[in-house]
């Protein structure tokens, strides 16, 4: 108990001296200007005019990003108007992610992000993230930020073992018109650099082991809906078990959920696999969200919400149009 306590003690300490720098008037000034035009723009990457339109709106974005980001201590600024770009931080705040995606007419997805260290002189060191899985033939691989498995992130758990960091990252990939993913990896760092993916995801304790995986990544119908994600009470991983509503299992697009659940425990440095959860480990609304938009034209691509929060958000009263 002590130990936890000290660590606890640690951890805040950390996050106060995170937040004890700001940016001056004339940064913090600069930063809200620079705000008001990365949120047009975020909107036009999102529901902008055409193919065309919504590239020239990234385009402008991302050198707009950069230069809005090199305002010292800009990493205690929150970008919170951007609602369309995911801004994820750890517990330890050592970073913070940006992400978001760009829709294309013809129903495929590209990601883009980058990782923004925390440094302790309030200097920017980025990490850029370029969306290679269109032609990563392999995804359980090793990467780097060059070389990254685009996805829109939704959580970060920080883990602490042997005096190393580790960052389990959930992303969630809306694909292409007939399938969606979620994908959970870890993140590191080797020589300050990130790295993603890892021999993390065992399987050793099953019935009949699977390799360990370096990430775990589902991958279902498009318009089906799938957990994958932390629960915090029962300190696991938790995901929908997923069957072929075809009884065709080589057809990732026909996959959905048969309403039992699998996870990953963390043990000794590792999320150990466990096949099966019980229903009634898990509260009925609470312990397995679906960080998913039920209505993909509507989504807020930042902000995925379960099906219990869909049915408990109160409903806009239809306005009347003028005579």
């Amino acid at each position: 108990m002590a130990k936890k306590s000290l660590l606890s003690l640690l951890l805040l300490l950390a996050c106060l001296l995170t937040y004890a720098q700001q940016p001056d008037a004339a940064g913090l000034k600069q930063l809200k200007h620079d705000q008001d035009t990365l949120q047009v723009l975020s909107e036009d990457i999102f529901s902008g005019k055409g193919d065309d339109g919504r590239e020239r709106a990234k385009d402008a974005f991302i050198p707009m990003l950069v230069r809005a980001l090199k305002t010292k201590y800009s990493f205690r600024f929150p970008f919170d108007s951007l609602k369309t770009i995911a801004i994820k931080y750890p517990q330890d705040s050592a970073f913070r992610i940006f992400t978001w995606a760009l829709e294309r007419e013809n129903g495929f997805y590209r990601h883009f992000g980058a990782i923004q260290m925390n440094t302790a002189d309030g200097q920017l060191k980025l990490f850029p993230l370029f969306d290679a899985s269109d032609y990563i033939t392999n995804p359980d691989t090793i990467s780097d930020n060059k070389s990254w498995m685009g996805c829109l992130y939704y959580n970060i758990i920080h883990r602490h073992y042997f005096n190393q960091e580790f960052y389990t990252l959930f992303g969630w990939d809306a694909n292409n018109p007939r399938s969606q993913k979620k994908i959970v990896e870890m993140l590191t760092f080797k020589n300050g650099a990130p790295v993603f993916g890892g021999p993390f995801f065992s399987f050793a304790e099953d019935s009949t082991p699977k390799p360990t995986r370096n990430r775990f990544i589902i991958e279902y119908k498009k318009e089906s809906t799938a957990t994958l994600n932390y629960n915090k009470e029962l300190d696991m991983i938790v995901y929908d078990h997923l069957i072929s509503e075809t009884n065709e299992p080589m057809k990732k697009f026909t996959y959905v959920s048969d309403m039992d659940y699998e996870g990953f425990k963390w043990q000794a440095g590792k999320w150990m696999h466990v096949n099966k959860i019980f229903h009634d480990a898990i509260p009925m609304g609470k312990g397995a969200p679906t960080p998913q938009p039920l209505d993909q034209k509507k989504k807020i691509m930042t902000q995925p919400k379960s099906a219990e929060d869909y049915e408990q958000t109160p409903k806009k009263p239809a306005t009347k149009k003028k005579q």
